[in-house]
């Protein structure tokens, strides 16, 4: 994999990389309407994997937060066109890694050191690139280390990179009105947490000294003596990404004993601690040898207030959906339903989450649940179609709910998929042994 040497880290450097994809994308809209005057049948198919590429190939070098929307984005199989889902999911572990000399100079600029000055053995070449860091080998004292640097600029660069991605978000997710700013903040406010590598070792610590009574799972141990605000250690953990394990994978038995311990992490975080690792996708676990799971990452943690943990695990009880009283109250709670609206908004939108919910929250409705039902699958696909579609939710104001949702809903997307990838099967509140 060819490597980066320099990433633009000011304003006007990278505004210049973005219109330059800008320039590309627009070359590709007019080769798509000039083959379709040719042929009226053309579907979208080959533009859209052009626009994947050229958007994917000017982010992967810019890095920070732009490649972290597109991993977000990549997230959400039922959204986007699937050339964009399998092009952004390479911002999940696999991107251009910085070179050996730009890692020495970024190590050095954050410690004052070299990086073989600190440890016994340093691997200058990456073992993993993602949106924020990447992660080389070290030794120390005989123990095998992960050694996670920032890349250089990025905290710094995450307000300008929002503003510079805002007007595309505003148009694919409908949002419109005065309170749009709120989700905005919420997404920097979770950005500039990732960026702060002293925080994140805080939240591992935490978390895994809370969660590992639960079967089948491990985590690294975090070194504070070599970390920093931008560089964070711990140990290093063998094992396969998850998504190389279940592409080979052929024992059901040990899928869903990896399901159940990832199913059981998160409802414990969820209703136990109350705090999430909001960042399920494949890079951030791994399978060793024995079959158990291991999480690595825990940069991006949602703390769950119980005027939203409430109201909105009050809705994944069935008898509640069906109850409509009660459920177009906790619709207001959660901010679905605003005092401003008419009784026609009133009417869309009690319907629209009425079927949205009780699609989503069926796998809390029994005591078991099977990932690979892809029934469950299709009419996920089929609501995302039908409301992609609606010219009615075009007209209306999309930004609906409290801006908790953000991040809870990217939490259980990611987690659905995960299990789906398993072709798990779980039990539900096999986590409440643990408590």
């Amino acid at each position: 994999m060819n490597t980066i040497d320099k990433i633009p880290t000011s304003k006007i450097g990278r505004t210049t990389e973005l219109v330059k994809t800008g320039v590309k994308i627009g070359g590709n809209y007019l080769k798509y309407y000039g083959k379709k005057a040719v042929n009226p049948s053309l579907n979208k198919d080959e533009l859209n994997e052009d626009n994947a590429a050229d958007i994917y190939d000017g982010l992967k070098n810019l890095k920070g937060s732009a490649l972290k929307v597109a991993q977000m984005l990549s997230m959400e199989k039922n959204m986007l066109p699937n050339a964009y889902v399998e092009k952004f999911s390479l911002a999940q572990f696999s991107v251009p890694p910085l070179s050996a000399p730009l890692v020495r100079k970024t190590f050095k600029k954050y410690t004052g050191q070299y990086p073989e000055d600190v440890f016994d053995t340093f691997a200058s070449q990456s073992v993993n690139a993602a949106s924020i860091g990447q992660v080389h080998k070290a030794t120390k004292e005989g123990k095998k280390l992960a050694m996670k640097i920032q890349y250089p600029g990025v905290a710094d660069s995450i307000s300008s990179d929002l503003a510079m991605v805002k007007p595309i978000a505003i148009r694919m997710f409908n949002i419109k009105g005065k309170d749009s700013d709120k989700y905005f903040q919420e997404v920097e406010g979770k950005l500039l947490e990732e960026t702060d590598y002293e925080l994140e070792l805080r939240q591992g610590e935490e978390i895994t000294a809370a969660c590992h009574k639960i079967p089948n799972l491990r985590f690294p141990k975090y070194y504070k003596e070599y970390s920093s605000e931008r560089i964070i250690t711990m140990d290093w953990m063998d094992g396969v990404h998850l998504s190389e394990f279940v592409s080979s994978n052929t024992d059901q038995e040990l899928a869903n004993q990896l399901g159940q311990a990832l199913w059981d992490f998160y409802m414990y975080q969820m209703h136990i601690l109350k705090a999430v690792h909001a960042d399920p996708h494949p890079g951030n676990f791994l399978v060793d040898k024995e079959g158990n799971l291991i999480a690595i990452d825990f940069g991006c943690i949602k703390k769950v207030p119980a005027t939203f943990y409430k109201p909105y695990f009050e809705l994944a009880i069935k008898e509640n959906i069906e109850n409509p009283t009660f459920f177009k109250k906790k619709l207001y709670e959660l901010e679905i339903l605003l005092e401003s609206d008419s009784d026609q908004d009133i009417i869309f939108f009690s319907e629209l989450f009425h079927e949205m919910l009780g699609l989503f929250t069926s796998p809390f409705h029994n005591e078991a649940f099977d990932f690979a039902d892809e029934s469950f699958w299709a009419k996920i696909t089929d609501l995302s179609e039908k409301y992609s579609k609606d010219t009615t939710l075009r007209k209306m104001n999309g930004n609906r709910g409290s801006k908790h949702f953000l991040y809870i809903n990217r939490t259980f997307f990611g987690l659905y998929n995960l299990l789906h990838d398993l072709k798990a099967n779980i039990i539900v509140d096999n986590y409440k042994k643990y408590q």
